[in-house]
């Protein structure tokens, strides 16, 4: 291949690695505001909390219907189309409160059209980089996916930061300032070569052939204990760090979620750019192997601080998982094409609510223990262990499939 049209595709991969950071910007900026819209508008706090519930079902449903519009419009008007949606939703949300009638109407639509484009966003920047003709895939889909965790990091720190200097009554001008990136990454993404995922003159798999293979079975359900394997000990780090620390609410936030994403990042980009002298089944395994026992030390020490050390471990562990899956899912199965990645990005979203669902269910159970929730929740990543053994045993999944 020539040395210019490799400039272009690492162009490609730069504005994918974008693509990512705008995703962690829409899932986790509006978060942030959640108690100044209370105050503000005068919004129940119920309504408040279907925010986020709205925003994961928008891009659920995204997940399973995009695969086959995205296949019919194109790679390209899709993924400007989804960077556009997510710039709009975050101006909508400085406008829409203010022009009409009920606020929460108006912060609920500015959700609604940016996680669509977040939906398309997490659909599509997996294959896009996959098809793209570089050396080593698992390397390219293991640092592209570290710049979510940079993403998240960057809007919390820059957002508490902002607020602290300016005042979070100005929080519209930071909004608009966060739209930028999709706006600027779309005009990139016009410019910028996107390979096919299947080969010219093939066709990707229908959902009919995907769901015969017993293969893509096992990925699917390696993809939602990934996610739910991430997401419990997440969305509860910065009550563990608030009750460990016996901190405020703000550092809590800090020391929690920011610890857990920062050492999640870390563990992709190290294997982004080792990957090539790593044998991927062996990192995940003992990733995974690593996870459990993060998740016993903070269900079952009693010591708070090791518990909220414990957390910050369990994001180097859970780190590999979802882009290593991906990574297998492509070796594996050759011709999974769009649906494929759309399928599996639903599976890792159905963890991502399932996980920590299952942790504050069973916590609530037992008069709120997060320890006993917690607890349970270390199934998923032995699962993971377990799905990863499976998927290693020779050509385990070849197997399956002939039967």
């Amino acid at each position: 291949m020539s040395h210019e049209k490799t400039l272009n595709y690492n162009k490609t991969i730069y504005a994918s690695f974008t693509g990512y950071i705008v995703q962690a910007v829409v899932n986790n900026f509006v978060p942030l505001l959640f108690l100044t819209f209370q105050d503000s508008y005068q919004i129940p706090l119920d309504q408040i909390t279907m925010l986020v519930t709205i925003n994961f079902l928008i891009q659920l449903l995204v997940d399973m219907l995009s695969a086959k519009v995205i296949d019919r419009v194109g790679y390209k008007p899709s993924i400007i189309f989804a960077h556009i949606c997510s710039a709009a939703g975050l101006v909508l949300l400085t406008v829409l409160p203010e022009v009409i009638p009920s606020a929460f109407a108006g912060i609920l639509i500015s959700v609604v059209i940016y996680a669509i484009g977040g939906g398309i966003i997490e659909v599509l920047i997996s294959p896009i980089v996959e098809s793209c003709p570089t050396d080593n895939k698992e390397k390219a889909m293991s640092l592209l996916h570290s710049f979510y965790c940079w993403g998240h990091v960057g809007v919390v720190l820059i957002s508490t930061v902002f607020f602290r200097i300016f005042g979070i009554e100005n929080w519209k001008i930071l909004a608009i300032g966060w739209a930028v990136i999709p706006l600027v990454n779309a005009v990139f993404f016009s410019r910028v070569p996107i390979a096919p995922l299947v080969e010219d003159g093939e066709k990707g798999m229908s959902f009919k052939e995907l769901f015969s293979q017993k293969c893509f079975w096992l990925m699917m359900l390696m993809m939602i204990c990934a996610g739910a394997s991430e997401q419990s000990v997440s969305q509860w780090a910065s009550t563990f760090a608030e009750q460990g620390l016996g901190v405020t609410k703000t550092i809590g936030d800090l020391a929690g979620p920011m610890a857990f994403a920062v050492l999640m990042g870390a563990s992709r980009a190290f294997y982004g750019k080792y990957g090539d002298k790593i044998n991927l089944d062996r990192f995940m395994i003992l990733s995974s192997i690593l996870c459990v026992i993060s998740y016993l030390c903070i269900s079952l020490v009693p010591s708070p601080v090791i518990s909220l050390v414990a957390c910050a471990v369990c994001g180097l562990s859970v780190g590999i998982m979802w882009p290593g899956t991906f990574s297998k899912a492509s070796a594996e199965i050759k011709k999974g094409g769009t649906a494929m990645f759309a399928m599996l990005a639903l599976g890792g979203d159905l963890g991502c609510t399932a996980g920590p669902t299952l942790v504050g269910m069973v916590s609530s159970a037992f008069d709120d223990d997060l320890k006993k929730g917690i607890l349970v929740g270390a199934i998923f990543p032995v699962l993971m262990v377990i799905g990863l053994i499976f998927s290693k045993k020779g050509k385990f999944t070849e197997r399956l499939d002939k039967h």
